[in-house]
């Protein structure tokens, strides 16, 4: 037998007030994957990748990484992962630079940040307020976090929201790296991916998730 699946999904089930939100029956990811949560506002995309990443618990189901329930090696799990929603958290008092060296939450060097930032077209901004940024380039210094993390996962919520065209083909060369070299992403997005191979989820009907695999 192989190895196991990065993700591994079984029977998940998640209500609200009595309402299904996410019924998943069966869903997989595999390193170099790029899975697209594709749906309706209101159809419980958001709410499956909350599940992923345990911000959520379900009411039935279990998910499993690398074969194994992700509450016995929840640690190990979060250290793998790496979630960016679909608004751009940043702190507005504080430069891009600032900003990054934050969420990285490690003793990343000065360079490695500004390499990162540079990355995603904010060059000459980075030592700029975000407060005084625009909407796109507050969402390219979230972006910029995918850049300096080790994490194998990625779960990205609406992530293309408030960036222009550059800014899209931008983080698609940063997705389609990511998973070149043993990575995966999780995609919530209603933009067509210009990149080979994206495997695509519907949710339909009331929440319904069906792997197309």
């Amino acid at each position: 037998m192989g190895n196991p699946s990065l993700i591994t999904i079984e029977n998940l089930r998640f209500e609200r007030d009595d309402t299904t939100v996410v019924n998943c029956d069966h869903l997989h990811l595999d390193a170099g994957d790029i899975l697209q949560v594709e749906g309706p506002n209101g159809s419980g995309k958001t709410t499956l990748l909350r599940l992923l990443t345990t911000a959520l618990q379900p009411c039935e189901g279990t998910i499993l990484y690398c074969g194994k329930s992700i509450i016995e090696c929840r640690l190990e799990y979060l250290s793998d992962i790496l979630f960016i929603g679909h608004q751009s958290a940043v702190k507005l008092s504080l430069t891009a630079e600032e900003n990054l060296a934050w969420m990285a939450m490690s003793q990343l060097d000065s360079s490695s940040v500004l390499n990162a930032l540079e990355s995603l077209g904010l060059a000459g901004y980075t030592d700029i307020p975000c407060y005084k940024l625009s909407a796109g380039q507050k969402r390219r210094v979230a972006l910029a976090r995918l850049l300096i993390s080790d994490a194998r996962i990625w779960y990205l919520d609406e992530p293309f929201t408030a960036i222009d065209r550059e800014g899209v083909k931008l983080l698609e060369r940063c997705m389609k790296d990511h998973v070149s070299s043993g990575g995966a992403v999780v995609v919530s997005t209603h933009q067509d991916l210009d990149l080979k191979g994206v495997r695509h989820y519907p949710i339909l009907g009331e929440s319904l998730l069906r792997a197309c695999s």
